[in-house]
């Protein structure tokens, strides 16, 4: 009994064995009996680089056909001339260094149309500077998705490619166009106009930065102008969702909104922008149409002059003053620092209480602009910074329940609420005053 026992014991074995091998070394299932299918060899192999054109022909939509100018410089050629977005051709290129199939369906198809590789969804030609000229067919989904059939032209083999790898290749000429309503450089703008709601308002910039100069010379906040002029580099036509289908009568029939007129090395460019409901419309001096826009680049270009005013007291801003003179009434201080340290006749005056004083001044900002009010200073301030290049004198007046101030030698009024005033003379009166 215990050698038969052993005998079945070792048939068992023998038999697990053999199917354990099976399973190691079978061939998997083919879904084709011309197919290879565990093979996944590299479709197409370029050097980015040496392409000097490609054309996307799809189903029923006009071929696409883009030139390279130089190394640098993709031009849409068809159906129309158009600049191209570099980046978003470059992007497109990627793959093709090395298109790798998933796998091999049939090495040599004797149907193409099952695989929808007849009349291809999508054919890209490629054309390298050597003149040698290759091309991408890809056809339908596979049945289960995530993969697309794919044939490179001249080879008989039908491949799979993944869905993400389609999807990178299968663009539009909306996709590949520079979007870009307007050819500026950032660096070379020097002004910058404005029309909107019958007024006018001109910005110039220098070696000193942003001024207004019209409808009056005027202090400038070169945070916003700086916002502005990223916006119209930026500006871009969305060809996207809903909006878009008649944008040259939908255009028509907006509200005009701003008229920005942009100067620079090359000249002076135009942008138009108008509204209507929610939806913002742009028409370019150097791109042809008109194109629906980001809400944000209206609403940009929507502002009023004080918007674009600077509202600091102060242009000192995070330098370090040198000197600080305060005159509140019958009270006078003068501080002087040296090294990091401030001084009070000949006493060296508390950090904190000094960093206090110079913070309430730095944040001395307006809530209005108004143009009448100012009657006889209650407060006078006189800060000087940049080793005594930047002297400004500051005068606060009360009125009414709040404060306006002006800058000395400049007409400009601003408006402070009471409760900025009021603490910046609970900072001063921390301090020695003279004669203490």
């Amino acid at each position: 009994m215990k050698f038969r026992g052993l005998l079945i014991a070792a048939l068992v074995l023998l038999v697990l064995g053999g199917v354990l091998y099976w399973s190691e070394h079978r061939k998997p299932a083919e879904e084709h009996p011309n197919s290879t299918a565990n093979a996944s060899p590299v479709i197409v192999k370029l050097d980015p680089p040496t392409i000097a054109k490609l054309t996307f022909k799809k189903r029923d939509t006009a071929p696409v056909t883009l030139v390279r100018k130089d190394a640098n410089d993709w031009q849409i050629t068809e159906p129309k001339p158009l600049d191209a977005d570099q980046n978003a051709v470059s992007t497109m290129l990627l793959p093709l260094s090395s298109l790798n199939s998933e796998r091999v369906v049939e090495d040599r198809a004797a149907d193409l149309k099952q695989y929808g590789l007849e009349q291809p969804a999508l054919e890209l030609d490629f054309t390298e500077k050597n003149n040698k000229s290759q091309q991408l067919r890809m056809g339908d989904d596979t049945p289960t998705g995530g993969s697309t059939y794919a044939m490179l032209a001249g080879d008989p083999r039908v491949f799979t490619i993944s869905s993400s790898d389609k999807a990178s290749l299968d663009k539009t000429v909306n996709d590949l166009r520079d979007k870009h309503l307007l050819k500026l450089q950032t660096e070379k703008i020097s002004r910058i106009d404005l029309v909107r709601k019958n007024q006018e308002i001109k910005f110039g910039r220098d070696k000193n930065g942003w001024q207004i100069l019209k409808p009056r010379p005027l202090r400038a906040d070169s945070i916003q102008i700086d916002e502005l002029v990223t916006k119209l580099t930026d500006a871009k036509m969305d060809l996207s969702g809903i909006g878009t289908q008649d944008s040259a009568g939908d255009f028509a029939r907006a509200t005009p909104v701003t008229v920005a007129k942009v100067t620079g090395d090359a000249g002076t460019q135009e942008l138009q922008i108008r509204k209507s409901k929610d939806l913002y419309y742009a028409k370019s001096s150097v791109i042809d149409g008109t194109y629906k826009v980001d809400s944000d680049l209206g609403q940009a270009l929507d502002k009023s002059l004080d918007d674009f005013r600077n509202k600091k007291l102060f242009d000192f801003s995070f330098n370090q003053p040198n000197k600080i003179e305060l005159h509140d009434g019958s009270k006078s201080y003068v501080l002087t620092r040296s090294g990091q340290d401030w001084f009070s006749e000949g006493k060296k005056v508390d950090a904190g209480k000094m960093e206090s004083l110079i913070s309430k001044l730095r944040d001395l900002t307006a809530a209005k602009f108004p143009n009448s009010g100012f009657t006889t200073p209650q407060i006078i301030a006189a800060v000087t910074s940049q080793d005594g290049k930047l002297v400004e004198k500051v005068l606060i007046a009360k009125s009414g329940d709040g404060y306006i101030a002006k800058r000395e030698n400049e007409p400009s009024l601003y408006q402070f609420d009471a409760s900025t005033v009021d603490g910046l003379q609970k900072a001063v009166d921390t301090l020695p005053s003279a004669g203490k």
